[in-house]
This record gives structure tokens, sequence and C-alpha cells, in this order.
């Protein structure tokens, strides 16, 4: 009963923060809390998995630390790096002290107050739990995920100069992969795993009306119709979430009740983000429309 009150309120929380969730993401986020596993989200891009890690670190009432994932990250930019500036500025000040160069303990040159803490040691030195946003996980390479296998199994960080750092607290990590390559199975045996997909009509139905909540009722039914046409389309970047929230949004704000095939298609540019796609939906518009059930004006 406690564990599925649990539950309740997690998918309760999300709601409030204008995440519309479903049992297998609430699900999820509950086992990843309760178990201290990191969260490894896979799925299109723009279908709101980064919003997930968001959103749980206002339910955990702290702020995420984003490591934005791309190809050639390595530790410095990952887990950490010395601050070289400050150390010359130490040896220089030294020198100018003493009026001669001298030599320098190598403890003390490599100590923690010339450590830059970049996002994965810094979500591990937190005195309060964090939450660590591993974005786009799949662009790195492999030799990079190996990198974060001793963080997700033993919650620590080896410095070779000032040995291994141990987590203060266990931040929840939530990792985001659009699948662009296969990711290691040491990485996934570690992690609790989601996959979200494009959203059915009614719930991307929802997730308009509780980010555009000013939006016309039926503007909003045809914007969903017609998305979900043109996600059956063979198109080259299939638009998400994010470009139908984009497409409310700005249609919202014009005051639009209704879509026709001229504004449709001088709004295209919302939606499809490449003139391949846009050039190949304009020529089969009227169509569209017509099975999203809008009169094509014509």
């Amino acid at each position: 009963m406690t564990k599925q009150l649990q539950k309740e309120v997690i998918r309760s929380r999300l709601e409030e923060h204008s995440y519309i969730s479903d049992a297998a993401v609430t699900m999820s986020l509950f086992l990843a809390l309760q178990l201290d596993k990191p969260l490894l989200i896979e799925g299109p891009a723009g279908v709101g998995k980064t919003e997930i890690a968001k959103v749980l670190a206002k339910l955990l009432d702290t702020q995420p630390i984003r490591l934005q994932c791309y190809e050639g990250i390595d530790v410095s930019q990952a887990i950490y790096e010395w601050n070289y500036q400050h150390q010359l500025m130490f040896l220089k000040l030294r020198e100018k002290v003493s009026g001669r160069a001298e030599s320098v303990d190598e403890e003390k040159l490599y100590s923690e107050k010339f450590l830059l803490r970049r996002p994965i040691l810094q979500s591990i030195s937190t005195e309060k739990q964090s939450v660590l946003l591993i974005d786009e996980i799949d662009r790195s390479d492999e030799a990079f995920e190996s990198y974060l296998l001793e963080v997700l199994s033993d919650w620590q960080v080896t410095i070779p100069e000032i040995g291994t750092i141990h987590a203060r607290t266990k931040p929840a990590v939530v990792l985001t992969s659009n699948s662009t390559r296969e990711l290691s199975d040491a990485l996934r045996r570690r992690c609790m795993y989601l996959h979200i997909d494009y959203p059915e009509y009614e719930k991307e139905l929802s997730i308009i009306k509780a980010k555009v909540p000013d939006i016309d009722e039926q503007l909003v039914r045809q914007i969903c119709a017609f998305m979900k046409e043109l996600r059956d389309q063979d198109l080259r970047k299939t638009p998400g979430v994010a470009e139908s929230l984009d497409w409310a949004r700005s249609l919202a704000a014009m005051h639009i009740r209704d879509l026709d095939r001229e504004l449709v298609s001088s709004t295209l540019g919302l939606v499809l983000k490449d003139w391949r796609d846009q050039r190949d939906v304009g020529l089969s518009l009227s169509e569209l429309l017509e099975k999203t059930g809008v009169k094509s004006n014509l």
C-alpha cells in the first residue's frame, strides 16, 4: 500500500508540473529512486526524455546538473580537470615571495583547491541529493561510457593525483539516448530502462492542453490529428512533441481557432526541419488535411 501511494505521489507531482505521465514512466521513476539506479531513457528526439530529468529535479527540490554529450567528450569535460592557470599563479606567487624558484610538493599543487569539478564530479560532491542529466549519451563513444561505469556502479571517481572521491550523496541519474548508436551492454546493465515513443493522439492532446492552457479546443484537436497523420509519412526528420508544442504556442499566440491549408503551409517550418520533408509534405498537404478533417480551402 505504501509503495502504491508513493507511485501515486510521483504521478500526481509530475502532473502538477505539467508532465503528462503514464504507468511506464511513473513506475520507472519510482523504481530508479527506490533502487538508486540510473534511469536510461531511449526514444526519438523531441518526445520529452530530457523533460523527465528536469521535472524529477523539481520533485526532489533541487537543480539538475546537466552533462551534454558530444563526439569526442572526455574526462576533462565530464568529470574533472586541473585548474592549470591557478596552479601556475600559485607557483609564480611562491617564487615572488621567496625571491627564487623553489620546488613545491605535488600534494600542494594537486589538491582539491585546484580541482575543477565538471558535472559528474559535481553531482556526487553536493551535500543534498542532485539530479544528474547525462543528455544524448549515444553521441559519445564507448571509451567515454567506460568512464561512467565506476560512477554508476560504485558512486565514486578516482583521480590519480589525489585518490578516490566517494559520493557524499548518490545523485538521481537520468541518461537519454536518441538511439543513434547502440549503447554497450555494460552500461545498460547498470540502468533501469525506459523507452518513450511518439505519443498517441489522446496523450498528445493532454500534453498540449497542459503546456498551452489558453489554446482553442478545436485547434488543439486539429493539431494532434495532423501530427498523427504527419508521423505516418516517410520523413527524414519526424517531428516530436517539442515541435507540436512550438506550433501550438505560435498558433495560440496568433489567436488562431481553426487550421486551413494556407496557414499550415506557411507554418510548416515550425514542424518540419528538413527542406525535403517540407517539399514532400507540401505536395500531399491537401490529402493530409482531408484525413485530418481540416478544410483545404482550395
